[in-house]
């Protein structure tokens, strides 16, 4: 978290040992791809949901199978988080996606992140993250491509 996440601010939710019930295919609800909520529906009775609270500074780790989502912030606050998604050099993708392959890591010295800062991260020549980046997983899955 870089911000409290707080209930108020919509923090993380997950479903406490829905990794064990395998990948849950994804369909389109709204303008975004998201886990089939039919099965989504049948595990939140079974299984209980826990707000992930945390103070800044603080990390969540959790299995990619894990259920998880987070509320609207509502509130007057900012709830930035960082996210981080690894996987085995092995494990390219079989076909073709939005994801990138297997790209080494270059590193960056910490004083990079005060520089850039996430008021200037749009505008900066260190790609932290894409932030115009539209949801094309969701468009995969209304080209069928999923």
């Amino acid at each position: 978290a870089v911000d409290p996440a707080t209930r108020e601010n919509g923090c993380m939710q997950v479903l406490s040992g829905s990794h064990r019930m395998g990948r849950i295919n994804h369909t389109l609800s709204g303008e975004q791809a998201g886990a089939d909520m039919e099965q989504v529906d049948e595990a939140r009775q079974r299984l209980e949901t826990v707000h992930c609270e945390m103070s800044a500074g603080d990390a969540l780790f959790f299995h990619s199978n894990t259920l998880h989502c987070s509320a609207a912030n509502n509130s007057d606050y900012s709830r930035w988080a960082l996210i981080c998604c690894y996987n085995t050099r092995s494990n390219d993708p079989f076909k073709e996606s939005h994801h990138p392959g297997y790209t080494p890591l270059s590193k960056v010295d910490d004083e990079m992140v005060i520089k850039v800062g996430r008021n200037d991260a749009q505008r900066s020549s260190v790609a932290f993250a894409n932030l115009v980046a539209e949801d094309q997983s969701a468009k995969s899955l209304s080209k069928g491509e999923l």
